[in-house]
């Protein structure tokens, strides 16, 4: 099956459905590359329906871990974490309680999150595999594939991540890489790809951020 591999969601719930409107599951493996929560007007909406999809969908429908799961998972297990928190933790909080939903139960299903997803030509994460890690898969390491913001290593394969906001998706030769959290959540747009699983690009997919999504700027 083809991939279908989309950005940063941090809590756009509107602008989440309607890219999954583009997803064919006939034919296309959907995966997400983490940060589904935070920021926007709707976190708890926004897991809600990706453990939705991931139940009906089984192994078509991948969601990997990102650093704001990460650091979600390390305030409910071992508060607080201040930095999540002041990260805009505190109002994903109050969205919860809002919410009336669990906020227990989506932290276990976020710690089942893979770190990637991979084959023989593509490899999927949220930050990527730094030049500098020892050990990339070192979840609170600032180099490791949770939180890295440096040149990514050439690894073999086309790398595809998120965790750094840009205008548009951006193609770095040396490392073979794409990165496509084009800031969703800060009025820009969510990106989507689709490639063929030996990693040719076979069509890129932009949604608005619904203004519903975001804070009210006064």
């Amino acid at each position: 099956m083809n991939l279908f591999v989309i950005g940063d969601v941090h809590g756009c719930y509107e602008t989440f459905l309607k890219m999954i409107e583009q997803w064919n599951k006939e034919t296309e493996i959907l995966i997400q590359l983490g940060d589904l929560i935070d920021r926007g007007n709707g976190s708890p909406q926004v897991v809600k329906l990706a453990r939705q999809l991931q139940k009906e969908n089984m192994d078509q429908a991948v969601f990997i871990k990102g650093n704001h799961e990460y650091e979600m998972i390390e305030h409910i297990t071992n508060p607080p974490n201040n930095n999540w928190l002041m990260q805009s933790g505190s109002e994903t909080l109050h969205q919860y309680l809002a919410a009336g939903q669990d906020i227990l139960d989506d932290v276990e299903w976020f710690q089942t999150m893979p770190l990637y997803w991979g084959n023989d030509h593509v490899f999927i994460s949220h930050a990527g595999i730094s030049e500098s890690a020892s050990n990339p898969f070192n979840e609170p390491s600032q180099h490791g594939i949770l939180w890295n913001r440096g040149p990514l290593k050439n690894i073999q394969k086309l790398q595809i991540i998120g965790h750094t906001p840009c205008d548009s998706p951006i193609y770095n030769e040396q490392s073979n890489s794409w990165n496509i959290d084009t800031a969703a959540v800060f009025g820009n747009k969510l990106t989507g790809v689709k490639l063929k699983q030996t990693g040719e690009i076979m069509e890129w997919i932009n949604i608005k951020t619904d203004t519903r999504d975001m804070k009210e700027i006064k």
